[in-house]
C-alpha cells in the first residue's frame, strides 16, 4: 500500500450501535454535490446515492447477489487463511488485524470467490471487498483469485473479477508482491485457451492490483468516478515535478485515454456483463 498517497475518504459516518433509523451516510468530497443520505435509501438503491448518483462501496456479498442469477453462487476456497509469516508487529499485530476484520465483515479475507451463472452463462467470479483491510492483496487473496481463473480455464467459462484495492498487503512483504506475477500468469494461460476475462474496476482500484490482473481484462469496465491508478497523485506530482491533468486517475480520464473500455452505472452492470457474455460465450 502507498500510505497517505490516496484520499481514502469513505464518506461513511460510524453509527455503530445506533438504531438503523438513525444511520446516515455522507457522500465524500469527490462527489459532484455532497449529500446526506439515509442508509435505508442506499440499501434500496444498490448503494448509489439517489440524489447525486455517487456510488458508495458495496460489500463482496452484495455485489455477488446483484450480479449473479439468484441461488447460483457456489463459494470456493473459503478455507484458505492468511498466515503471519513475518510475525509483523506495529500498532497492532497482523494476527490481531486479521481477527478484527474477520469479525467485522464476516469474511475470512478480502476476496469472495467461486462460480455461478449470469443470465444462464456460467462464470468464475472473484469480488474484492474494500472493507477488509482496504482489500489489500496478500497470499490468500492472490491464491483465491488465481484458483478462480484456473477454475474458469478448466471449465471453459468466462472469468469476472471485480476489483477494489489499496494494493499489496504490507504485512506480508515480498510474498504479497509475488501475487502480481501469479495472477497474471494464470490469466495468460486463460487467454491462451481463448476464453474471456472481464475486469470490473470500482472505487478505488490502485497499486499492485491495478498493475496486475485488474488491467489485463479482454474488456475493462469501471463504475463512474472511480479512482484508478498505481501510485497516488501526490507521489506522482512530487516525482515528476509537474501539475497533473484535471480528473487525473478517474475512470472518466482513463476511458478518454483508452485504458478503460466502458464506464457502466452499477444498476446496468449485470445487463452489460450479460451482453458481453452473449457475445463471447455459448450457454453452458
Amino acid at each position: 500500500m502507498f500510505g497517505g498517497s490516496f484520499p481514502w475518504e469513505s464518506g461513511v459516518l460510524d453509527f455503530t450501535g445506533m438504531d438503523a433509523a438513525e444511520s446516515w451516510q455522507v457522500t465524500p468530497s469527490l462527489a459532484t454535490v455532497q449529500e446526506v443520505v439515509h442508509e435505508i435509501e442506499l440499501a434500496n438503491n444498490d448503494r448509489v446515492c439517489p440524489h447525486c448518483d455517487y456510488h458508495f462501496s458495496q460489500s463482496a456479498k452484495e455485489r455477488i447477489e446483484h450480479l449473479l442469477d439468484p441461488g447460483t453462487f457456489v463459494e470456493r476456497d473459503g478455507n484458505l487463511r492468511s498466515v503471519d509469516t513475518l510475525q509483523f508487529q506495529g500498532m497492532a499485530s497482523y494476527k490481531d488485524r486479521l481477527k478484527k476484520y474477520q469479525e467485522a465483515t464476516g469474511l475470512t479475507d478480502a476476496v469472495l470467490s467461486g462460480y455461478g451463472m449470469i443470465e444462464g452463462y456460467r462464470v468464475a467470479i472473484a469480488v474484492m471487498d474494500f472493507s477488509f483491510l482496504a482489500a489489500t492483496m496478500g497470499s490468500v487473496v492472490g491464491e483465491r483469485i488465481t484458483r478462480t481463473i484456473e477454475y474458469g480455464t478448466e471449465n471453459q467459462c468466462a472469468v469476472i473479477i471485480v476489483s477494489a484495492s489499496g494494493g499489496a498487503r504490507m504485512y506480508e512483504g515480498m510474498l504479497s508482491l509475488m501475487q502480481m506475477a501469479k495472477t497474471s500468469g494464470a490469466l495468460a494461460r486463460h487467454a491462451s485457451a481463448k476464453l474471456p476475462y472481464i475486469s470490473v474496476l470500482t472505487n478505488p482500484t490502485t497499486a499492485g492490483v491495478m498493475a496486475s490482473f485488474a488491467s489485463l481484462g479482454d474488456v475493462i469496465l469501471a463504475e463512474p468516478k472511480s479512482m484508478i491508478g498505481f501510485a497516488g497523485p501526490r507521489v506522482i506530482k512530487e516525482t515528476t515535478h509537474q501539475d497533473l491533468p484535471e480528473r487525473f486517475q478517474t475512470a472518466e480520464f482513463l476511458e478518454e485515454h483508452g485504458l478503460i473500455d466502458l464506464i457502466v452505472h452499477r444498476k446496468k452492470l449485470r445487463a452489460q456483463i450479460a451482453e458481453f457474455l452473449a457475445y463471447f460465450c455459448r450457454t453452458q
